[in-house]
């Protein structure tokens, strides 16, 4: 199948639940190879979409086309608890191979061997245990682990198995439904770069904007009951459709206000952050911000953590301290303290012992050696999904606050909740019957009640959506409190935190870089999957060439200097560009049907323009990178 075929085709589809149009005659088509994300408020009917690709729900009008033969994959529901090694469970997810194989153990017939053998040639076969063993580590097993049957891994972990799985399979048209949920930040990175190297169609419901700007290139929005595609990854869709909405005036007065309401928040964090270089990065995501939703649709999606009072720092320091469980430490030499402003990010791979830190943190586990000592009157918030799923399904939020606020009158109690919108009609739901976004928010609330001092938030956003993303953060830059985060969505991250700590080797220390650098040496420390690469002596890397003199030392300096030179004049250049058309975008009069043909054009434009400042800026990095490394 050739480029530029089409994969997937959905034309005029329509589709109701229980007499309510969740899609009306939405067309759209993604061409062979293609990699689109799914993007679109909870509820409006994405994994449904799925659904009607896979053949599981009958359309009520239309048709979706795919090639005969093409093979589609999503990642099975629940891996079965049985004794299969993990590595096996993935390579028997190739079909074909485990068919060919199992033949080539009975097959007699010399023609059929021939043929048998050449077929496992041509489908790579002979690579499969290495590529398959690439895929688990990439999503956090090792070597044993690989070894070990399904059965020794919980539910979470088993749904990692599942998606190992499909990704070895390589179907040519690939269905991922929020796979990040179950991954932690290291796992989400490697899916990332594996879904933008994969060989054939993926279409991936998420509301990670890390992956849905690096991973795919263009963004399929339902809303409305229609489907609309848009080039490009997230940040140029939320532009371009920021850009139909703000058509009004009014609207861009709005988005101002909030952008200067941001800008206080900058202002405010600058002085004490000018050291850091994680602040500095996060100083320049918040400046290139750019608000996704109007004012009404945020307000739906508050969140409104109370004010603590001011206590004097330290609130917190551990010293020479250790913790773990059954009198067997899990971090020990832990030499830590936190101020009531700090806000700071836990960085390391499943297992090092984030979760036993937060817990550390938060007072749910003791030191075992060493010392904690705590503000006295230091009130911790801790989130976590664990208390998510121990609500009580089948009471409603207004019992669950009111248990902790017996005196406070109705009205009080519902004005709390819509604090964290969750509006009338959810108040009075048992909790059973809530979505995961709402759960999420009411957990947050309960745990935010006593006005924390200090706020541990252990993977917030499983289940919210963009928007309440986008308005959690928001949030967390308002409150004054000391904030703990552990997450797998970059750019929760890239907006909150101040400060990295990396849990590792059964301790904690603060993590230099920024988070662009420890994306970076995730990345770099992962081997490629083996497959893909030659292996003849003629395609062995040159040797390194020797040091050079010193006389020349000076005259690369002066090149690398000029070369970063270079690339600023390229990013002021792009600058000026981005700004000319922005100011076309913000013309309504581009928007007149006779013209909308002018506000394609500039769109694309704008889209190109940002591409280059993307890659202006990668290269500007590594200029700097490399004067820096020459010790200039």
């Amino acid at each position: 199948m050739g480029h530029g075929m089409a994969m997937l085709k959905l034309d005029n589809i329509s589709y109701s639940v229980a007499g309510r149009p969740l899609i009306e005659g939405a067309s759209v088509m993604i061409p062979e190879g293609h990699k689109v994300g799914i993007v679109g408020r909870n509820g409006t009917g994405k994994t449904t979409l799925f659904k009607l690709i896979r053949g599981e729900l009958v359309l009520d009008g239309g048709d979706i086309t795919l090639p005969a033969r093409a093979r589609i994959g999503g990642v099975a529901q629940e891996v079965p608890g049985n004794e299969v090694s993990l590595l096996d469970t993935v390579l028997a997810a190739d079909v074909e191979r485990a068919d060919l194989m199992a033949r080539s153990e009975t097959e007699t017939d010399g023609a059929a061997i021939a043929e048998i053998q050449m077929r496992l040639a041509d489908i790579d076969a002979w690579s499969a245990e290495a590529r398959a063993a690439s895929i688990l580590k990439g999503l956090g097993f090792t070597d044993e682990e690989q070894a070990m049957p399904c059965s020794a891994f919980s539910g979470g972990w088993r749904m990692r198995v599942a998606l190992a799985a499909v990704l070895f399979a390589t179907p040519d048209l690939l269905l991922l439904d929020e796979p990040t949920n179950y991954l932690d930040l290291e796992g989400a990175l490697w899916l990332e770069s594996y879904l933008a190297r994969y060989p054939h169609s993926v279409l991936v419901i998420s509301h990670d904007r890390g992956l849905l700007n690096r991973a795919v290139g263009s963004i399929l929005h339902l809303e409305d009951k229609t489907l609309t595609l848009y080039q490009g990854g997230y940040e140029t869709f939320a532009e371009t459709r920021a850009a139909r909405l703000a058509v009004a005036a009014s609207e861009a007065r709005k988005q101002e206000a909030r952008r200067a309401h941001l800008q206080s928040f900058v202002d405010r964090f600058r002085a004490k952050a000018s050291k850091a270089v994680q602040a500095q990065s996060r100083l320049k995501m918040i400046a290139k911000l750019k608000p996704i939703t109007t004012p009404q649709e945020a307000a739906l999606k508050r969140f409104t953590f109370p004010e603590p009072e001011d206590l004097s720092p330290p609130i917190l320091r551990l010293e020479s301290a250790s913790t773990g469980y059954d009198g067997t430490p899990v971090l020990q030499r832990l030499n830590l303290r936190i101020d009531q402003d700090d806000r700071i990010a836990l960085l390391g791979r499943n297992g090092e012992g984030k979760s036993t830190l937060s817990k550390l943190l938060a007072s749910k586990l003791d030191v075992m050696d060493g010392t904690r000592i705590a503000s006295s009157k230091l009130r911790v918030g801790y989130f976590a999904q664990h208390q998510v799923d121990e609500l009580h399904s089948d009471e409603t939020p207004i019992d669950h606050i009111r248990r902790l606020r017996p005196d406070e009158g109705q009205a009080r109690l519902r004005a709390r909740l819509g604090g964290f919108g969750i509006g009338a009609d959810q108040a009075d739901t048992v909790v059973g019957r809530l979505s995961g976004g709402q759960k999420a928010r009411l957990s947050l609330m309960l745990a935010t009640l006593d006005a924390p001092h200090m706020l541990i938030l252990d993977e917030p956003t499983n289940h919210l959506d963009i928007e309440s993303r986008e308005a959690l953060v928001e949030a967390l830059t308002g409150y004054s409190g000391a904030i703990v985060l552990v997450s797998h969505d970059m750019h929760l991250l890239s907006l909150v935190a101040d400060r990295l700590w990396l849990v590792k080797d059964g301790t904690v220390a603060a993590y230099d870089g920024d988070l662009d650098s420890y994306r970076r040496m995730l990345l770099d420390q992962k081997p490629r999957p083996a497959a893909k690469e030659p292996s003849t002596p003629a395609e062995a890397p040159a040797k390194a060439p020797a040091p050079k003199p010193k006389r020349q030392a000076r005259e690369i300096l002066l090149a690398l200097r000029a070369d970063v030179r270079k690339c600023e004049e390229r990013i002021e250049k792009l600058n000026t560009m981005r700004d000319r058309i922005s100011a076309k975008l913000a013309d309504p009069t581009i928007y007149d049907d006779v013209r909308l043909g002018d506000m394609e054009h500039w769109q694309r434009k704008y889209a190109e323009v940002m591409d280059g400042l993307d890659r202006a800026e990668t290269l500007w990095m590594a200029a700097l990178d490399r004067l820096e490394k020459a010790g200039g």
